[in-house]
């Protein structure tokens, strides 16, 4: 399953997204956390160092080898270096799963150890001084892009995406790579204006959205979502000492985290096992080929030299996952494991 959390600049997405992957850890589920966003913060919510975080290898500084990789005997393809962060799978392309070994989780993920469980983690990395005045962070996250395209995923196994602030993610087709996005709103009017704005903008694509209140301290806080967001919100977090602590640097354990705010957890983990039954793998694999011939259209072309439209295989589609639940990373069975 892939899962985003997008939401405004200190609305508490990524230590939203950073709870809901220790609570899929702790129930011994494999997940990937995907660091997306242009500040880098996933890695100290989840309990790394500064200095950690920042030894993490970035995505975007092996996206070279990542192509090479994705690219496997695709014969529409000639070289890694004619791919763009939309090019698609094909026939021949190898194809990435969320429990496997492969060149690019053995450069890119790194595991975390969690006090409950344990996450493979990828960010997309800064922006470095020779970026400056001159790069575009989504030539970065298009390393993020690639990958999505090419993972096959099932039911019981997570991709977890900590996206970059607001809309700036419909500058690509990232946001349609997801099977549901949890929208993180605070009770105020801006919160909900950045609502508004990403449901306008997905409506025409079919985006799973849904919306989960936070910092929701009153009954008046939880009309006001439930009025202006209506059927589209999930659920409530609401004041957490717990969450104070953590970013104070304190590393207290999930099970002391307040029973209410856990027991949102779960109801994001039950609105995404949903989701998969929605999966429409015809439909993902389209969604990339068009915006595929759009960046190809737009600068893809120009910079590659080459008519970037036929590397589209019209024969393929992304295969469905096995409809299974899988082992854990760690090897604690699913039957034994329990939130």
């Amino acid at each position: 399953m892939k899962i985003a959390f997008v939401g405004k600049g200190g609305s508490g997405k990524t230590t939203l997204s950073a709870l809901f992957i220790r609570h899929l850890a702790a129930a011994g589920r494999p997940v990937i956390a995907v660091d997306a966003d242009i500040n880098q913060h996933l890695g100290p919510a989840l309990g790394l160092t500064d200095d950690q975080a920042a030894r993490l290898p970035a995505l975007g500084a092996h996206l070279p080898q990542i192509k090479e990789y994705l690219r496997g005997g695709n014969p529409r393809i000639a070289s890694a270096d004619l791919m763009i962060k939309t090019t698609p799978p094909g026939g021949g392309s190898r194809l990435l799963r969320i429990v496997e070994e492969n060149p690019i989780y053995a450069a890119c993920a790194r595991p975390v150890a969690l006090d409950e469980g344990s996450v493979r983690l990828m960010v997309t990395g800064v922006f470095t001084e020779e970026d400056l005045g001159v790069a575009c962070y989504h030539s970065k996250v298009g390393a993020v892009e690639l990958l999505l395209n090419h993972l096959v995923d099932g039911p019981g196994e997570y991709l977890v995406t900590d996206m970059t602030a607001g809309s700036d993610s419909f500058a690509s087709g990232l946001f349609t790579r997801f099977d549901l996005t949890f929208l993180i709103a605070e009770p105020t009017r801006k919160g909900i204006s950045v609502y508004r704005q990403y449901k306008e903008y997905a409506r025409d694509f079919g985006v799973a959205l849904r919306v989960v209140g936070n910092k929701v301290q009153s009954a008046d806080d939880l009309a006001y979502l439930r009025r202006e967001v209506g059927d589209d919100l999930l659920a409530a977090f609401g004041h957490s000492d717990w969450v104070r602590r953590l970013e104070q640097g304190a590393e207290p354990g999930l099970s002391s985290l307040e029973p209410d705010n856990r027991a949102v957890l779960g109801v994001l983990r039950q609105a995404t096992d949903a989701a998969f039954e929605a999966r429409d793998p015809r439909r993902y694999t389209e969604q990339a080929v068009h915006f595929h011939l759009r960046n190809a259209e737009s600068w893809g072309n120009a910079k590659a030299g080459a008519d970037l439209a036929a590397q589209i295989d019209p024969d393929f589609t992304l295969p469905p996952a096995a409809a299974h639940v899988p082992a854990a990373l760690d090897g604690t069975s699913q039957a034994a494991a329990g939130v």
